[in-house]
């Protein structure tokens, strides 16, 4: 039979995991108390049950007994059945964002407490779990349907894990440079599509934008220098346990540029079969410069 624990960060995605899990296959229960663990583990023993594939929902809302999931979960290990962890994680910020658009209270706020306290209190007291999980996927970046991709390589497709989530994100840096920037890279050294008249009003996502931007040398050195340090440096940062990479190319507006080297990047690294998403942040913003 196969384990799964699906725990982390409330709103990081559990009910997104725990919907696909069950999608696929997978016998699914939310919130069950870790008391109960070794109850439910007996039950799926059952030869009624015929369910090889097991899936439960537990987080902080099982309050002080969630402290004790390690000797419950030790307690069904003993008897040589086998758990999975996987574990969501989100930045604090994302978070804040996700519940103050859907208007919940975070589940350990007390009255009088602002929303953070709850988050910051939450994260340590799943610093334990967190470390001890098979997988990590951080969900600040992506979307449901990425999420469902990288969920698919883990329970259908038996690919190896990458827990490190890589994102290449272009931006414009007369918009700021994004402050979750892992590696920051200026491509404004490359000429600039803006001021060819029949360009200016397209994108890096257009073919004619990237034929002009990836036509100049430069452009293409960028490019493959840039994709042979990230190949020297993912491997390391999995080696260190770091599991989201954010890298920032950007241009003076975010739309033609960065957007052109962001895809190119992308591309490369994906090709390598690294876990990594594309985001364009400012593409839609005014092309002023």
């Amino acid at each position: 039979m196969r384990f799964v624990i699906v725990t982390g960060m409330s709103g990081a995605g559990k009910s997104t995991v725990l919907k696909f899990l069950e999608d696929v296959g997978f016998f699914c229960i939310d919130n069950l108390p870790p008391s109960l663990i070794p109850k439910f583990i007996e039950l799926c023993e059952n030869p009624s049950f015929s369910n090889d594939n097991v899936a439960l929902g537990i987080d902080i809302r099982g309050g002080s007994l969630f402290g004790e999931l390690f000797s419950f979960l030790s307690e069904i290990e003993n008897e040589h059945n086998r758990f999975e962890i996987l574990f969501l994680d989100c930045e604090d910020n994302i978070l804040l964002k996700r519940y103050k658009e859907s208007r919940r209270n975070h589940p350990l706020n007390t009255k009088g407490e602002r929303l953070i306290d709850g988050i910051r209190k939450e994260r340590e007291i799943l610093r334990e779990i967190k470390d001890r999980s098979d997988y990590i996927i951080d969900t600040t970046h992506m979307l449901t349907r990425q999420l469902r991709v990288q969920l698919g390589d883990i329970f259908l497709e038996g690919k190896d894990f990458k827990s490190l989530m890589i994102t290449v994100l272009s931006f414009g840096f007369k918009y700021g440079i994004p402050p979750d920037a892992d590696l920051v890279f200026d491509v404004r050294f490359i000429p600039n599509p803006f001021y060819i008249t029949e360009l200016k009003g397209l994108t890096g996502n257009d073919v004619a934008v990237r034929d002009y931007v990836m036509k100049w040398p430069e452009a293409e050195e960028f490019r493959d220098k840039l994709t042979e340090m990230c190949e020297f440096l993912i491997p390391n940062y999995i080696k260190e346990g770091k599991n989201q990479l954010v890298i920032a190319i950007g241009c003076t507006g975010g739309k033609h540029r960065s957007v052109t080297l962001a895809n190119e990047l992308y591309n490369n690294l994906k090709r390598v079969g690294h876990s990594v998403i594309i985001a364009h942040r400012d593409i839609d913003k005014d092309g002023k410069r």
